[in-house]
Order: C-alpha cells, then structure tokens, then sequence
C-alpha cells in the first residue's frame, strides 16, 4: 500500500485503525504517519544516525578556555592568524544559525517519515549548541559581538555564501510550496543539496582545516576542540543529509531527471568557486604553512566526493593536500560502526582524544 494517491488533498484517505507497516513510511508525502510513529522503523539509517547523535552530547561552556585567552591577549600571534579566526568565527556563527532556521521553518514540515523527523529534531539541538559554542568563544576572548556576528553584512565572501543558503530556504517557504508535485520534489532537493552537501559538507571545510591547523600546533586549543566536537557532529549531519537525498531520489525517480542531475552539480561547482573565494578572504597571504592556492585543490577534492556521494560524476580530479583531515573523518564516521555500543561517540566529558 502506498501512502500517496491522485486524490483531492495529494493524499489517499487511510483507515485511523489500521496499524501502520514499516513499507507504506515514506520520507516526504506521507501523512499517514503524522503522528511520529517511530515503530515499526522503516529506514533504520536514521535511526542510527539519531543515536549516533545522542551520543555525542557535549556543550561549550564544558571546555577551557584560558590558554587560548592568554594566547589571544599576548602578541604572538600575528595579525593574519587572527584574522583567520576571526573570520571563521564570523561564518560560523551565522552559517550554524541559519541551518537551525532550514531546519525548524523550511524542510521539518516536509519531511513525513518520523525517524527522519526523530533525527531533525535532534540536529536542530546540535545547531543551537554550535552557535551557543561560538558565542562562548567570543565571549571567552573578549571579541567585538558586533564584529563578529555581523560579519554577514560587511563580509563579501561570507555575505555570498550566506545568501547562496538564504534563496534556498526562501524558496521552501513561499506560499504555495508543495512537494506533491515534480517539481516540488526537486526544488526540495536543492534545498537538501544545499544545506547538507554544500553548507555542512563544503562551505565548512575550508574552516574546519584552518582553525585545527592551530590546534594541531597546540595553539588555540580550546577553540580547537570546541571544532573537533563540531566537525564530529557535521560528519554525521552530512551522512544523515545524504542517506536521505538518495532515500528521496529512490522513493521519486522521476524528479531526478538527466537536466535535474546537470543543474544540481553546476550548483556544486558555484559553491567551491564560492569556498575558494572564501579561503582567499581568510588568507590573503600565507600562514601555519596554509595558503589560498593550495585551497583550491581542497574544496575541489571535497567537491567531488559529494558528487559521488549523491550519484553525480566527479568534476575535478583535485588531490587531497590535507590526508590528515580525511584520516580524522574515517575515524569519525567508520571506527566501531559496526559493533553494539558506537565509542567514539562519547558525551564531552568524558571524551579523550
């Protein structure tokens, strides 16, 4: 039986007694499971990545910052070092906020399946507490909040990538959309591609390498935990947006049309033009042995493996020159998947690195 019919409302009536079997769960445009109705579980991949989560429970304040303070307050480092803070606590701080905002207002409502649904709510917690981090961080140092969080406005680089996300969530709340149409299910989609694949899987990762570059020196190092413990939850974000992409492209074949699958990775290569742009801004000249050139071949490197990872072909054939970075993330998303009690997925305080 499929939720979904020709009917009046998009919907096809179904019998309130009837109890629900995991097969007739779909993950948009099924309303027979309004009710969060977890069991049976259809797509246990969300659920997984839902305990995944929750297993990593960790908050800000849990972290130390005096070192970095100190650090900070000295003259050691130099002003382009701090200016690659800076400008990646200004991203941050808003790039979190507003993937908290897609979820809550834009793509929870969309989505039908309740343990698709079980995880968004989790991650919306996730969002809150990576924002909550980066106030922490500007407080700790004694930053201009102004400066900083509004970043978005006097930043071109920042502004761009912003506002790249901000379409994508306005599109999903204009009055009328739906997803019970073709091309609702692909403007859903791009939203999807926007925010797991591009925002959480490429717009961050330029940062991610700068600020845990310090950190592998043992310099800013409470800003640097405080990124490994996000990066943690970004891997499993990205997984989580990525099973549930390709969930929707199986459950709607036709929306992933040959012209639908060239738009979707022209918007890829946009976004590392965009990141590039942005590793520019943050290193106009050379520092911890980083500089802007060798960010190329990075966010093109990245770029490519989430076009595989959504079907797509690879587009530049760029090496990885930061190994270590991908050795972190199979740690993170492969050690002991597989055995009862996921480990490395521990809450802060007891987490040792």
């Amino acid at each position: 039986m499929s939720c979904c019919n020709s009917s009046e409302t998009g919907f096809q009536r179904h019998d309130l007694t009837k109890r629900i079997n995991a097969e007739d769960k779909r993950l948009i445009n099924c309303r027979t499971v309004d009710v969060n109705q977890l069991m049976p579980l259809k797509y246990k991949w969300a659920w997984e990545h839902y305990l995944n989560g929750c297993a990593n429970n960790w908050l800000p304040s849990e972290v130390p910052m005096q070192r970095d303070i100190e650090l900070w307050k000295s003259d050691t480092l130099s002003p382009g070092e701090r200016r690659v803070i800076l400008r990646n606590l200004g991203f941050f701080a808003t790039g979190e906020s507003l993937v908290g905002n897609n979820i809550v207002l834009a793509i929870f409502k969309h989505i039908t399946n309740p343990e698709a649904r079980q995880y968004l709510l989790r991650q919306a917690f996730e969002e809150a507490v990576h924002t909550h981090a980066f106030l922490y961080i500007v407080e700790s140092l004694g930053l201009d909040e102004r400066e900083v969080f509004n970043m978005y406005h006097e930043v071109n680089s920042i502004r761009s990538k912003d506002a790249f996300e901000m379409t994508l969530t306005a599109d999903i709340l204009r009055e009328g959309f739906t997803t019970e149409t073709e091309a609702g299910i692909q403007q859903f989609l791009k939203n999807l591609v926007g925010f797991y694949v591009i925002m959480e899987g490429i717009f961050f990762y330029s940062g991610f390498v700068m600020i845990l570059s310090f950190h592998r020196q043992n310099r800013m190092t409470g800003i640097g935990e405080q990124f490994q413990y996000i990066l943690r939850d970004e891997t499993i974000h990205l997984n989580f947006g990525i099973d549930l992409i390709n969930g929707i492209k199986e459950e709607n074949p036709g929306a992933w049309t040959p012209a639908f699958q060239e738009e979707i990775s022209a918007m890829i290569a946009e976004a590392v033009e965009m990141e590039f742009l942005y590793a520019q801004d943050c290193l106009p000249k050379g520092i911890l042995g980083l500089n802007a050139d060798v960010f190329r071949d990075y966010v093109q490197y990245v770029g490519d493996r989430r076009l595989e990872r959504i079907g797509l072909k690879a587009r530049y054939g760029s090496r990885n020159p930061f190994p270590w970075m991908s050795e972190t993330m199979d740690l993170l998303k492969e050690k002991n998947f597989f055995e009862t009690r996921v480990t490395e997925y521990q809450h802060g305080a007891l987490l040792q690195w």
